[in-house]
């Protein structure tokens, strides 16, 4: 491994996942449809009511010691692992699909009742779900370890989506590209107030009063409206069953203690389908954020006549993003979060982390996402796909980072949690579908080159490869150097060869 990017290779993959996806079928998604294992080359448009719940107090869990260490890192998956617990119990009871659990992000989907005619009760179902999700979290903390119970926000939205095939080699399941779950995901995480908020076009299908237009994050429901919504909802089972159930559960199955091992680089071969919470790893690492921007835009544009180009541009666009990380710099996907790649980077030893080589690694990682991103638009667009409007998002940050499992046996769910997680997370939502925003921890872990290259601001725009290799190399980055020096013995074998033939010079040819 080089940690080098190049135009032929990033152009080879992506070609091939383009062929991948040259007939791509859409269907609608009826009745008791499985979207388990959806084919690369499929998708479904599925009519639901997508609901958010964000724990809003885990940042409080993970700050509560001064230094970031072993002691937080268990607490705060202790956490998630037993609120996860609790929501994947609620939801099993109350025939409501999980789509993804992100460490403090839950997103679920209610479809039934099918159909138009069900949207109303689709969209109440969420609602009483959700609120029975904010009391069961509650009381689900844990007094004995030092638990807190969590706060929670819900944000709900009703309509349709494309479902298609989340993940790959063995962790498939199914993810929803659209408007609704990006509208439920903004109220859910961008405030802080606890509460269940709606947008207003899911206020008026349930039959709510709408609120004032850019009040929908601000205006929870009622109690009242709330009531009214459960009384319509008709859910067969309460708080106290689930918290009952959840206790047992507890006992029968404990948790366990979290251990934490250290892996040894690259990140690219650590086996995450084998982590519990009794064989999970901590280390320093860089995390990256690459969301794809105007992505929700696209799906909606493009959802109703041409949806066969938001499966074609998503499959080539998220599997190249993957292979730059992955087989170009030796990182590790942690998920696949919507149109967004989670993933961790990290040099250096078995027992230690070359925090420099990390940061700048890092740092020409991202110029090739960007790359690979935008040479993964133009062969999309000579093929005739469309792909206006995208653009890449991309925040890194540097701190001791932890690669575990959660939930139920059976049902664990990928888990990357620590502070420098959510700052990455941070530093990507600072950023428009051009830039790339470096964290302030990864800024001071770096060397003078990157700190150079990113600036005051540690944010840059159009911030590409072959940017990122030449700044930092001209200003004496070892990182870098390797990669120049690596990008030019592609033609150093052919170069030998000549070299070891006799000398012959030439002889112009005599007259007659």
């Amino acid at each position: 491994m080089t940690n080098s990017w190049k135009y032929d290779r990033a152009k080879d993959a992506i070609d091939k996942r383009i062929e991948e996806v040259e007939t791509v079928e859409i269907v609608d998604y009826k009745r008791d449809m499985s979207l388990e294992s959806i084919p690369t080359a499929k998708a479904y448009r599925v009519d639901g009511a997508h609901m958010y719940a964000d724990i809003q107090n885990l940042e409080e869990i993970l700050a509560t010691t001064d230094s970031e260490g072993e002691r937080c890192h268990k607490r705060a998956l202790r956490f998630l692992n037993l609120h996860q617990r609790a929501v994947h119990r609620i939801l099993d009871r109350c025939d409501a699909r999980r789509v993804d659990f992100h460490n403090q992000h839950l997103h679920s989907l209610v479809t039934k009742p099918y159909g138009t005619d069900g949207e109303k009760k689709r969209i109440c179902r969420a609602v009483s779900i959700g609120k029975l999700i904010m009391d069961v979290l509650a009381e689900t903390g844990d007094d004995d370890e030092d638990i807190p119970n969590a706060k929670v926000r819900i944000g709900i939205d009703n309509g349709l989506t494309l479902a298609v095939n989340n993940g790959r080699n063995g962790n498939r399941e199914p993810l929803f590209l659209g408007s609704p779950a990006n509208l439920a995901a903004k109220l859910a995480s961008n405030w802080t107030a606890e509460g269940i908020f709606l947008t207003n076009a899911a206020r008026k299908a349930a039959g709510l009063t709408e609120v004032e237009a850019g009040k929908e994050g601000t205006s929870p429901l009622s109690a009242d409206e709330i009531a009214q919504c459960q009384s319509e909802a008709k859910l067969n089972v309460d708080k106290d069953e689930i918290v009952k159930e959840w206790r047992k559960d507890n006992e029968d199955n404990p948790i366990g203690a979290f251990e934490f091992s250290r892996p040894t680089p690259p990140l690219r071969n650590l086996n995450i389908s084998a982590l519990t919470p009794g064989n999970s790893r901590r280390m320093e690492a860089v995390c990256v954020y690459a969301d794809i921007d105007g992505f929700t835009k696209f799906v909606a544009d493009h959802i109703g006549k041409n949806a066969e180009d938001v499966v074609r541009c998503f499959h080539v666009i998220r599997s190249e993003l993957d292979r730059a990380l992955s087989s170009d710099f030796g990182g590790r996907r942690i998920r696949f979060i919507g149109d967004c790649i989670h993933g961790l980077l990290m040099e250096g030893t078995a027992h230690s982390t070359d925090d420099e080589e990390t940061v700048s690694t890092a740092t020409l990682c991202s110029g090739a996402l960007r790359s690979s991103f935008d040479l993964a638009l133009e062969r999309l667009k000579a093929n005739g796909i469309a792909t206006a409007g995208l653009g890449l998002a991309i925040g890194l940050e540097f701190g001791p980072m932890t690669v575990t499992r959660l939930g139920m046996q059976g049902s664990r769910v990928r888990c990357s949690v620590s502070r420098g997680v959510l700052a990455s997370e941070t530093e990507q939502c600072r950023c428009n579908g051009t830039e790339t925003a470096l964290g302030q921890k990864a800024y001071d872990a770096g060397n003078s080159a990157v700190r150079k290259l990113f600036g005051k601001s540690r944010k840059i725009s159009d911030l590409d490869y072959d940017l990122a290799v030449d700044s930092l190399a001209a200003d004496g980055d070892k990182v870098a150097k390797a990669a120049t020096v690596a990008a030019y013995s592609v033609s150093a074998p052919a170069m030998a060869k000549a070299s070891e033939q006799p000398f012959r010079p030439y002889l112009e040819p005599v007259a007659g």
